[in-house]
């Protein structure tokens, strides 16, 4: 009798462990489910700067560690990184900071609104998402089918930025954020104010 091996893949936005699952994405060999947190409780929604006196954080430059970088930042004194290592949702408590490559695939799969996405350059190339993706269209990524992240939903992202928790490589004075309206990331100065929203991933 043969027994299958296939992974159920749930449908971005769904309810699991603590938030709403998001996509899976890989780190090095090993793949994880990405979860985003309930915007209630995981969702930093005053504007606050990534670290005081745009302090270089030489151990916050993964791509797509996420929880490696949150650390590195709450170490180096971040009221940021502070913020989502204390959090407590559903039992859990191992949230942190996504990282660039985590946000991209959060914006990719849980789009709040309808508007034409930013199509400059390579952005929307993730090589840590399952499977890696390509460039933007001005159409695609569409807006989300989750309601609840839909604009107006419940725990949809605003059409605003939010910190991630990646700073530049070259530029030590940075880090990257992403855009909810339009889908481009940028680097902006640590001590700018922007929105955060915190995840936590579950090994596959």
């Amino acid at each position: 009798m043969q027994t299958s091996t296939a992974i159920t893949i749930p449908t971005p936005g769904s309810p699991m462990l603590g938030g709403f699952f998001v996509e899976r994405f890989r780190i090095n060999e090993q793949a994880f489910k990405l979860i985003v947190a309930p915007k209630v409780e995981g969702d930093h929604n005053d504007n606050i700067i990534w670290i005081g006196n745009n302090k270089d954080v030489p151990g916050a430059k993964s791509y797509d560690d996420g929880l490696a970088n949150t650390l590195a930042m709450a170490e180096a004194g971040s009221k940021l990184a502070k913020w989502a290592l204390d959090l407590r949702i559903g039992d859990y408590d191992d949230w942190y900071l996504p990282s660039q490559d985590e946000l991209q695939i959060m914006y990719r799969w849980l789009k709040p609104t309808t508007e034409e996405n930013w199509c400059y350059a390579r952005s929307g190339i993730n090589l840590s998402a399952i499977d890696p993706t390509r460039p933007y269209t001005p159409k695609y990524p569409v807006q989300t089918l989750a309601a609840l992240f839909q604009a107006g939903g419940e725990q949809a992202f605003d059409p605003t930025w939010y910190w991630s928790s990646t700073q530049h490589a070259a530029y030590s004075d940075g880090a990257w954020c992403q855009d909810f309206y339009g889908g481009s990331q940028g680097v902006i100065t640590k001590n700018y104010k922007l929105r955060a929203r915190a995840v936590r991933r579950v090994a596959i």
